[in-house]
């Protein structure tokens, strides 16, 4: 599979902000792991998204079945090596492309 950058997020139990969809209440964190290719492309993605980050737009707090937790937000992360897009995996030749243009 060659070698490849995996960004991994680690996010605690907090409470949620103002602009959340209960302001004030707890949330349940988790972990996040993203697979990027080992070359140019993958290095600038990197990059992109460590800065997407610090300005808070990874993630988002979601309500599911009455408990507040994180989830990926509206840019797109491959979770897995594999399985295509359907899976949030590769092979997907366009994701770099389309994930810089999101960005």
């Amino acid at each position: 599979r060659g070698t490849a950058l995996q960004p991994l997020f680690k996010m605690s139990y907090s409470c949620s902000k103002v602009g959340d969809p209960h302001p004030g209440q707890p949330y349940k964190g988790g972990n996040f792991c993203a697979f990027l290719p080992d070359n140019k492309e993958g290095l600038k993605t990197a990059k992109l998204l460590k800065k997407a980050f610090e300005r808070g737009l990874t993630f988002r707090i979601k309500s599911c079945n009455g408990e507040e937790r994180v989830t990926w937000g509206f840019i797109p992360h491959k979770t897995s090596w594999d399985g295509g897009k359907a899976r949030n995996g590769y092979p997907d030749a366009l994701y770099l492309h389309e994930v810089s243009t999101v960005l």
